[in-house]
């Protein structure tokens, strides 16, 4: 963790001309800093573990250790640190995997640079990130099972129902228990308590899970 305010972040991509053009990207914003870098999975963990980043952007398909089993590391190497898939995978397959491993969010390496660092801003804020294009991929792969249909359904509380709605907006715990005056272990018990009930894995299912709830119906 830097002692500055910015975000801290470390790269762990096996292309060094895309680590440079992230590099370039993270240049760009003064909320934003480079602390590190890696070209494959064990050097990530190594580099994350000492760094200890606010931020980490992971790439999925690398030689040697993949993006899912480096980031099953680094969750348990207890960094206090959000993880953000980097990738050109948008398989549903892939995309479930990675959120249910932990991840805090998926991009898509094809979007425009512009956008890219604006989920960077937004992700270094404790929001959540996810390609657009990806949130109804997400959606269909949580019709697979059978789950509630309703926030009264599924026997939410009102405190669980807020919490459900901030999980929505992409807040982290930390923003949360900001939010709602409470303690973050308290915001953690919510949350856990908030997939049980919805049969869900992650608070990146609860949260699409949840938009998809307020959405429209189609006509």
């Amino acid at each position: 963790m830097t002692t500055d305010t910015r975000t801290a972040v470390v790269v762990i991509d096996d292309h060094p001309l895309f680590r440079k053009g992230v590099s370039d990207l993270i240049a760009m914003a003064p909320e934003l800093i480079l602390v590190g870098e890696a070209g494959d999975g064990e050097e990530g963990v190594s580099v994350a573990t000492k760094c200890r980043p606010d931020l980490i952007l992971l790439d999925l398909n690398m030689k040697g250790m993949n993006g899912i089993q480096t980031l099953e590391r680094l969750r348990r190497a207890d960094l206090d640190a959000r993880v953000v898939m980097l990738t050109v995978s948008d398989s549903e397959q892939d995309v479930v995997a990675a959120l249910r491993a932990g991840a805090d969010g998926y991009l898509l390496k094809d979007m425009e640079p512009e956008d890219i660092l604006e989920q960077l801003l937004a992700a270094g804020r404790g929001r959540l990130v996810i390609s657009q294009r990806l949130t109804e991929l997400i959606a269909r792969a949580l019709c697979h099972d059978s789950r509630p249909v309703s926030p009264g359904e599924a026997g939410l509380t009102p405190r669980e129902r807020q919490v459900l709605g901030l999980l929505a907006d992409g807040l982290s715990n930390k923003l949360i228990a900001r939010e709602l005056d409470l303690s973050l272990g308290t915001v953690k018990v919510h949350v856990k308590h908030v997939l049980k009930k919805l049969k869900l894995r992650t608070r990146v299912e609860a949260a699409v899970w949840a938009v998809r709830q307020s959405a429209p119906e189609d006509l």
